[in-house]
């Protein structure tokens, strides 16, 4: 009615001491793989689009998250971008939701 439990020691050394160093690698290798799979491409497109949206210029034509295309009018520095969406329509919009720069103006000659 009552069975007791049977442990098996393994053969010399301490048990348990040669699963350790598979249990930690295995996690190790998952990690290394979401890190240059994932995280790392993740990283390097938020700073390309950092870059791209700190370099928009007035006359630069911008695709927005919103799927909305226009012309940079004016560039503030609190993160606010105006564009014109039409002919005498203009736009404020948050800098950080521009998505492309499709045309780029030439830089002004001094």
């Amino acid at each position: 009615m009552f069975v007791s439990p049977a442990f098996a020691q393994a053969a010399g050394g301490t048990p348990g001491a040669s699963s350790a160093l598979p249990t930690l690698i295995f996690p190790l290798i998952i990690f290394a793989i979401f890190y240059f799979l994932m995280i790392r491409p993740q990283q390097r497109r938020m700073k390309e689009h950092k870059a791209m949206i700190e370099a928009l210029r007035r006359g630069d034509q911008v695709l927005t998250q919103g799927g909305i295309i226009g012309k940079v009018t004016k560039v503030g520095e609190d993160g606010v971008v105006e564009v014109e969406i039409a002919e005498g329509v203009k736009v404020k919009i948050a800098r950080h939701t521009i998505t492309t720069v499709m045309n780029k103006t030439e830089p002004a000659v001094s």
